[in-house]
């Protein structure tokens, strides 16, 4: 690649909020950005955003589309931002497998066929991975915890790759985000309210207090999400720093958090959160009647 050539980005998730902040952000730095989308509205917008940017049908979850990168991207890549993710809610106990699975597809799996697909393109440029995780990654939040497994295992893998891929120059940088203004953000309660709708009866009654006390504290975080546009910046500054640093926390509330939890033993901020949460008493009643039919039994979500 010549010296006149600009840098080229690989961003996935790019359709809309954060990855749609990036895409447009790094487009805005002079990069070509190879946006990945999953509907032709989101592909349409982002054209007409930017002629840098050039969307690309991307569900890192799908082997083909995967694929079919090799007939779109450059032979080199300068950067990959592994930014697609969703949050799969709810009490532990009552997530089905199937839901479970579905977070760590799109969460991990995804994320890590797509780089490892993408190396070749990489090592050509020496070039930089980003992975947007979340300050979830570092700090379990109640109610949220097949998520934070999940980002906790995108650190892991982050973490592992950082060192591995150092003898060709590619450096690999993590991005955790705290509460974000993004649609999820916006819709949160009711988000909230279609999780517990979701659970069966029984778990809702059990999870009864810890519902509500999920409720008012994401109420008081609403007020504080931070723009995208933040998360962009830190993106930006990883991909063009010398030295960009291994992580970058974004958000007065990720900075918050990690300290909280440097600071804490662990009892100390599992009783925290458990404050937070309403939690500090035992509930009333923890044990319910077993269903009596198999019918009973098949109405349990799973997934």
């Amino acid at each position: 690649m010549s010296g006149s050539d600009p840098r080229c980005a690989l961003v996935t998730g790019a359709g809309r909020g954060i990855g749609r902040s990036i895409a447009e952000g790094l487009a805005a730095a002079g990069y070509r950005v190879y946006a990945g989308v999953r509907s032709e509205a989101a592909a349409t917008q982002l054209a007409a955003a930017s002629a840098r940017i050039v969307p690309v049908e991307l569900d890192v979850t799908r082997a083909d589309h995967v694929a079919a990168l090799d007939a779109v991207l450059p032979a080199r890549l300068d950067a990959l931002v592994n930014n697609a993710g969703i949050a799969v809610p709810g009490p532990v106990e009552a997530v089905g497998s199937e839901a479970v699975r579905h977070q760590f597809e799109v969460n991990l799996f995804g994320p890590l066929d797509l780089t490892r697909a993408m190396l070749p393109r990489l090592r050509g440029a020496r070039g930089r991975i980003v992975f947007i995780s979340s300050v979830n990654g570092r700090v379990s939040f109640p109610g949220s915890g097949i998520y934070n497994a999940s980002k906790f295992a995108l650190e892991g893998l982050a973490d592992c790759l950082r060192v591995e891929l150092r003898p060709w120059g590619i450096k690999v940088l993590l991005v955790e985000p705290g509460v974000t203004d993004t649609d999820p953000w916006r819709h949160m309660m009711a988000v909230l309210d279609e999780t517990a709708a979701d659970l069966s009866p029984e778990h809702r009654q059990l999870y009864r207090a810890h519902l509500a006390g999920q409720r008012a504290m994401c109420q008081q975080l609403q007020q504080r999400t931070a723009p995208a546009a933040g998360v962009a910046e830190a993106v930006r500054r990883g991909l063009t720093r010398r030295r960009p640093g291994a992580r970058r926390l974004v958000g007065t509330d990720a900075h918050a958090l990690v300290v909280l939890k440097a600071m804490l033993p662990t009892r100390a901020l599992d009783a925290l959160w458990a404050r937070g949460l309403g939690l500090d008493q035992p509930p009333t009643s923890t044990v319910l009647p077993r269903p009596r039919s198999g019918a009973a039994r098949e109405r349990m979500p799973t997934g």
